[in-house]
């Protein structure tokens, strides 16, 4: 069994940490993914016979860290899917941008094309065919000027194909070591971790925040 962390955990939902690097469900890559990872630890823990249950309700791309719920029912699953529809559930993440953010905080809005064939989004004009609205709000926690680099605080109100990767790219502000939009820390990893989970609890109500943050060592040592 796979060691991973988990934040919470009930009868209904569970609250784990997804290392970069791991799929959130099963790719034509065949790696191990988090949704079989979080599944073979919930049938091993309580012994279950035959398949385990287990709802995919978000996703975080393979690169990105950071919290992701699941849903041990079907009922749970379908009020989590409810509130991302709904937009009460709700993520904030961390990102380390290349250069100097001139506004404090500030919102983007763009529209996003995914191209199908090459798995990468580009901001387009409003009338481009499948163009779909974007938008989030950023916030500059830290500057540190004799690496050029900044930590922002990013909460997503839609969520689009690679869309804060995009975004902060197309913003002339990319996110430092990724490899398909940046411009720097080619080779590292990138440096974009969910690091915060609001949800309403799907069978008691209760207001829920769960908060995960990366290692201090590796590439988020960049900003020391």
């Amino acid at each position: 069994m796979q060691d991973f962390k988990i934040l919470y955990e009930d009868n209904h939902i569970i609250v784990v940490e997804k290392k970069p690097n791991i799929p959130s469900q099963a790719d034509k890559t065949e790696d191990i993914d988090m949704l079989t990872i979080v599944k073979e630890y919930i049938k091993e823990k309580y012994q279950k016979p035959g398949n385990v249950y287990l709802g995919l309700v978000h996703r975080l791309d393979r690169p990105v860290g950071g919290i992701m719920v699941f849903a041990k029912t079907s009922k749970a699953a379908s009020r989590l899917s409810n509130q991302v529809r709904e937009k009460t559930f709700k993520k904030k993440y961390l990102a380390v941008v290349d250069g100097k953010v001139e506004h404090e905080e500030g919102t983007l809005e763009d529209y996003l094309y995914k191209d199908e064939r090459t798995n990468t989004s580009k901001v387009v004009n409003q009338s481009k065919k499948n163009s779909k609205f974007a938008k989030l709000d950023y916030k500059v926690l830290k500057y540190n000027e004799l690496k050029n680099l900044s930590l922002l605080e990013i909460n997503l109100h839609t969520g689009r194909h690679h869309q804060i990767r995009v975004q902060l790219a197309h913003f002339g502000h990319s996110i430092f070591g990724d490899q398909k939009y940046g411009t720097r820390g080619q080779g590292k990893q990138i440096a974009l971790w969910a690091y915060k989970l609001t949800i309403e609890h799907p069978v008691t109500k209760e207001l829920m925040t769960f908060e995960d943050f990366p290692e201090p060592c590796g590439t988020w040592c960049i900003l020391k």
